[in-house]
């Protein structure tokens, strides 16, 4: 039987997202008007919108819905932002951050990440993100943001990410030991930061910030 999208859509953000303290009007119209779908493995596609991860290449993960309205609403957007995602992953929340503000860097070190979401954004004529096939941890942007996502976790504090925010910049990151890891906003206050923990979560780790490995004899 043929899936009606668009009512498994609005369930998702009904029943899952909004629950979930996700209460901010244009993050809400964000993820009602992001085709989701589009943006999920073909194998997984059924699955859309499940109040799961689902499985994408590389060991990596779509975070589950009610985690990418809760990271989009934390970074507080505003029309005129300009936003660095550290994580292209599956393009999804490249695209919602697109809608959300004026201008979207977005890198992967995944060069077939990058590519899938290039070819969907030129689809759906997105015409304000820029894609890099980078490795977060060997690169400089060479500028400040207002907002940044990091859609992999870190398992030490992420002071290098923190430097690439603007004052009064939002830093979005989950942060610790899994499977016990705390999403944090962190919002730039002149030279120091503001931490604010959100919610408790598991995602795998961004490549270059799991734990050191710990060796027992």
């Amino acid at each position: 039987m043929p899936i009606d999208f668009q009512q498994a859509r609005f369930a998702m953000v009904e029943q899952q997202v909004r629950p979930w303290d996700v209460l901010d009007p244009r993050v809400l119209e964000t993820l009602m008007t992001v085709r989701r779908e589009d943006f999920v493995p073909v194998r997984h596609r059924k699955l859309a919108f499940a109040d799961l991860p689902l499985p994408l290449e590389h060991g990596e993960v779509m975070m589950k819905p009610v985690v990418e309205g809760r990271l989009l609403q934390a970074l507080n957007l505003e029309a005129n932002d300009e936003v660095l995602e550290i994580g292209t992953g599956s393009g999804f929340v490249t695209a919602c951050l697109a809608m959300l503000a004026r201008e979207v860097v977005s890198i992967d070190r995944h060069a077939d990440f990058i590519e899938r979401t290039r070819a969907r954004l030129v689809a759906d004529n997105v015409t304000n993100v820029r894609l890099e096939t980078v490795d977060a941890f060997a690169w400089q942007p060479g500028r400040q943001f207002d907002a940044i996502c990091v859609t992999g976790a870190v398992a030490t504090d992420p002071e290098r990410f923190g430097a690439w925010l603007k004052p009064d910049g939002r830093l979005f990151v989950i942060h610790g030991q899994s499977p016990v890891q705390e999403a944090l906003r962190i919002t730039r206050r002149g030279e120091g930061f503001h931490r604010e923990s959100l919610f408790e979560t598991d995602v795998p780790y961004l490549h270059g910030a799991a734990p050191a490995p710990h060796f027992s004899f």
